[in-house]
């Protein structure tokens, strides 16, 4: 399924985006998850918020927290801020078309255009466990329980590109080096010998 993806800090969206990212969040989070919480906190006024539209309905959503917003740690990256990537939902009805994964691609390139080379961090329900994985993510401590379901501390390391050097043996370079001269010079005897 193809989306179209709009992203807003919290001054930019309209009063009906605000209500359709913010009945979203109540009907996945709290009404399907059975699970009530203050879904609305004041995070909400420093992300940016991703939403995915289908004909311009929000079929998928979620927000990102800059790093100097962030309370979030890692031990991966324990020394500064860094981004995280919270509140991540497509709606009942265009699940299993591979909206979340697109979601998902979307805040992480643009955390890493936005914000550098840097650990991205995101709190997982433990269910989703292998396909945050499956983009990259790694569990980072113990589980634990967030407003009454579990959770797990993931982290989206930077990887760092290792140059591999080539090893030339001068040994071996000499000695095929030495057998095609060789090879040439034979072929050049046989080429006269038949001149012949």
């Amino acid at each position: 399924m193809t989306c179209e993806f709009s992203i807003k800090t919290f001054d930019e969206l309209t009063t009906v985006d605000l209500y359709h990212i913010l009945k979203a969040r109540s009907q996945v989070f709290v009404v399907e998850q059975n699970c009530p919480y203050q879904d609305m906190d004041e995070v909400d006024f420093d992300c940016l918020h991703l939403v995915a539209h289908q004909n311009q309905a929000l079929i998928g959503y979620c927000r990102i927290i800059p790093p100097q917003f962030n309370n979030k740690k890692s031990s991966v990256n324990p020394s500064g801020p860094i981004p995280a990537i919270g509140r991540v939902l497509v709606l009942a009805e265009h699940r299993g078309n591979g909206v979340a994964r697109q979601v998902m691609k979307q805040a992480i390139k643009y955390c890493r255009k936005k914000y550098g080379k840097k650990t991205i961090i995101i709190s997982a329900q433990t269910y989703l466990l292998n396909f945050y994985e499956s983009l990259g993510f790694v569990p980072e401590g113990d589980h634990y329980l967030e407003d009454g379901i579990e959770h797990v501390t993931m982290v989206l390391p930077v990887l760092k590109k290792v140059k591999v050097k080539k090893k030339r043996s001068g040994t071996a370079s000499s000695i095929l080096s030495f057998l095609l001269l060789i090879l040439a010079l034979l072929f050049i005897v046989g080429l006269i010998y038949l001149m012949i």
